[in-house]
């Protein structure tokens, strides 16, 4: 159930709806549109509800959701929402590319792919200190000190850092050193991880889950929107299908599907979902081309020797080729490179 309010309605009367709904004991969210003012009531409503909200002043009307997602949908919230990562925005006619290392592995290495994603243009630096792995004797990240790594590549080179948080306990710890944190396919149904996220005053990428319908994927924002944090991109990156060709398949169909169904950024997610770099730079244009507000692109100065996912791990020089021809589609479809600032 959604309220929404007059245009001329005061701060008081909407004061005064949020403490109605609260005092029913269910959960109010507002919303602050360009076009009009709603408020969403989270919980177990009830029929009388409606009426008793839609008769109290600066009510403009009382809307139903029949969706099991609330505040991810559009009927919530019809206007593009856009997120900022540091001084980076995410969303409406920005195109955002986050790249660097799938795994943080020394100073060197961190800083010299900072330099290079940026001198490319992407604007922010990914790199993952804590590594969910399906195998416990794989390289699972080298933790504290890779997260020390990330915010010195970030005092090198001005590009805020997004990087993955493991743990509902790791969220504050995390959040002293990225400037968004990031949720994982294999924890991307982890509702109390979702829930601290929530709780924090840090974007989060939000990456679907790899046996996730839409409907779920969207749900799993809900529990971070309900948590009071708007600050939400969601990242296709791939499902798991019978094709044993690429690591995952990725669901181009995801990203108008989801912008139609939400007013949440999406981004896609060309390494992850494929596992072959010479895939990369054609899924990372088809994405561009479907209308995806960024891509998350792994990077290594030699991906041979990455400990990490180094099969698709694009070279420097790759990268920047990729970048002239990501620049070309976005601009073709009526985007601009998102940059500092804004």
């Amino acid at each position: 159930m959604i309220v929404v309010m007059r245009k001329d309605s005061s701060k008081e009367q909407l004061e005064g709806v949020r403490e109605r709904i609260e005092g029913h004991g269910l959960q109010a969210q507002v919303s602050e549109g360009v076009e009009r003012t709603v408020v969403g009531v989270l919980g177990q409503t009830f029929v009388e509800l409606k009426d008793e909200l839609g008769l109290m002043e600066g009510v403009l009307e009382v809307v139903l959701i029949s969706k099991p997602y609330k505040l991810s949908s559009r009927e919530f919230k019809p206007e593009d929402t856009v997120v900022r990562v540091g001084d980076v925005l995410v969303g409406n006619h920005e195109l955002t590319v986050m790249a660097g290392p799938c795994a943080v592995e020394d100073e060197e290495q961190v800083v010299l792919t900072a330099r290079a994603v940026k001198a490319a243009g992407a604007t922010i630096l990914r790199g993952g200190a804590f590594k969910p792995r399906s195998s416990p004797y794989s390289f699972r990240g080298t933790g504290v000190h890779g997260l020390q790594l990330l915010a010195k590549a970030r005092v090198d080179t001005g590009l805020p850092v997004i990087t993955e948080v493991m743990t509902p306990e790791d969220v504050g710890m995390v959040a002293q050193y990225a400037d968004a944190l990031q949720i994982g396919t294999r924890n991307a149904q982890n509702f109390n991880l979702l829930d601290a996220v929530g709780k924090a005053n840090k974007p989060v990428l939000l990456k679907r889950g790899f046996s996730s319908t839409y409907e779920e994927w969207l749900l799993a924002a809900e529990y971070i929107l309900s948590g009071g944090n708007s600050q939400v991109i969601l990242c296709e990156r791939g499902i798991r299908t019978f094709e044993t060709g690429t690591r995952f398949t990725m669901d181009l169909s995801a990203i108008p599907v989801i912008q139609d169904l939400s007013h949440l950024p999406v981004i896609a997610d060309p390494s992850h979902s494929t596992g072959r770099a010479n895939l990369v730079p054609p899924m990372t244009l088809a994405a561009v081309a479907a209308g995806a507000h960024g891509v998350i692109i792994d990077v290594h100065p030699n991906p041979a020797v990455a400990k990490c996912d180094g099969a698709q791990a694009l070279t420097f020089e790759v990268f920047d080729g990729l970048m002239s021809q990501v620049h070309a589609v976005a601009q073709a479809m009526g985007k601009v490179p998102a940059a500092a600032g804004g």
